[in-house]
């Protein structure tokens, strides 16, 4: 089973930041052809390797992007006994175990279709634009992160963008002092499965500070990915007093400089950050889940206009439109200009004879294996809608904090996993 780890540290190596497309087709263009499949990849990065005389009963499904929290990461793994991490950075394992566990299927030769999409972290956008023809009734999703958990149904998701333009230099008759705030080295976090972790939003601590210190605000940018609990933020505020840091990991440092005029943002930019209500919203009790959340996640300033990002959960479509109207509204009364985007549905819980058969199968590995939802996106909502005939399910090893500089995955979890694929391949195909 050592050979599940070793591809995913090979894959591991390769660039696989969201937008990093060609290092990793290149990768599997060279093994399918040496494997003797046919590798096809659409406008929109996506690769889909099949037989090319294909009678496929299974269609197995990962995204190959991960989670970077800095530009061009490469992730460094760190093996200490049982467990997998990264040196200060994401580890990649979501979806990296996902693609392991099918290119290892694809060297053994397996007959199935293999879906490898694009860029999922940052709006499930390869899943959303897939034109692949897809003929196995049935798919195995990948990308779940419990072990035990088979998973079938996820939250409905909308990414919601905005702006504020109302900038003006007034003259500083108050002798303001400059600040310069900054928070960095939080735990960070998935903004789906971690919602309900009481996990830090540095966007939420920075603008805690500056609305206690009454203060005004000149720049601020924070925030990593769309789907993902802001870690680093910083801020320069004019301020009459020194600011109280709202968190242990938080730095205020005086700018030593007179000026004579401020150029500064609105303050209701600070006032909807700091009265905005952020992650969970409510609880879904039948299903032991986060209900509705919504996450600001991002936060960017220019010459002109000040920009927040936030990503709404909810695993119910008619709740989430919800959701969406009432922040945008908020947004609104806040003098932002909205729009939204990355719209993905909610996957009602489907039981069928598919799920009951992977429940079978994995109970005869695990036996707490169970039928479950969670709150996050998954593609398999998207798949559903695209493909009418396919019956879905998702499995995963366990992968604790994801997205974050802790992500961490057991190999021992990694190894109990690939043995129910196996032997759903075994019976199924």
């Amino acid at each position: 089973m050592n050979q599940i780890i070793e591809i995913f540290k090979e894959i591991t190596s390769i660039p696989r930041c969201s937008g990093t497309h060609t290092p990793f087709i290149n990768y599997m263009q060279e093994l399918s052809k040496k494997a003797g499949f046919l590798c096809i990849v659409d406008e929109y990065k996506n690769i889909l390797i099949k037989k090319e005389k294909s009678n496929p009963k299974l269609a197995f499904q990962s995204h190959y992007d991960i989670v970077c929290l800095s530009d061009n990461c490469v992730p460094i793994i760190v093996q200490d006994g049982d467990i997998l991490s990264a040196k200060n950075s994401t580890l990649g394992s979501d979806n990296g175990i996902g693609c392991a566990y099918m290119i290892q299927l694809i060297l053994d030769g397996i007959d199935a279709e293999y879906l490898f999409t694009s860029d999922e972290e940052i709006g499930l956008i390869g899943a959303n634009n897939l034109t692949f023809e897809l003929k196995a009734p049935y798919m195995l999703n990948l990308d779940s992160e419990e072990e035990a958990g088979i998973c079938i149904g996820c939250a409905g998701g909308v990414d919601i963008f905005a702006s504020n333009s109302n900038k003006k230099i007034i003259s500083n008759d108050k002798n303001l002092d400059l600040y310069e705030i900054s928070i960095s080295k939080l735990q960070g976090g998935h903004s789906g499965v971690d919602i309900d972790k009481n996990i830090p939003n540095g966007i939420k601590l920075i603008a805690e500070t500056i609305k206690k210190a009454n203060a005004k605000l000149l720049d601020i940018n924070g925030g990593e990915r769309i789907n993902s609990i802001p870690v680093n933020v910083k801020a320069i505020i004019a301020s009459k007093d020194l600011p109280k840091p709202s968190h242990e990991n938080m730095t205020i440092t005086k700018i030593d400089t007179e000026v004579k005029q401020l150029n500064i943002y609105d303050d209701k930019v600070i006032d909807f950050i700091y009265n905005f209500e952020n992650g969970v919203r409510s609880l879904n009790k039948d299903l032991g889940v986060v209900q509705n959340s919504i996450n600001l996640a991002i936060i960017k300033t220019n010459s002109d206009e000040i920009k927040i990002e936030l990503s709404a959960r909810s695993m119910a479509n008619d709740e989430l439109a919800q959701l969406k109207d009432k922040t945008i509204s908020m947004l609104k009364e806040h003098n932002f200009t909205v729009h939204t985007d990355g719209k993905y549905p909610a996957w009602k819980p489907d039981i069928n004879d598919f799920t009951n058969k992977v429940l079978a199968i994995y109970k005869e590995v695990n036996p707490n294996a169970s039928l479950e939802a969670i709150h996050a996106g998954l593609e398999c909502a998207i798949f559903k809608d695209k493909y009418s005939h396919i019956k879905v399910a998702s499995i995963g090893p366990s992968i604790e904090f994801p997205h974050s500089r802790k992500e961490r995955v057991s190999i021992k979890s990694v190894e109990n996993v690939f043995k129910v694929v196996q032997k759903i391949v075994k019976e199924i195909t």
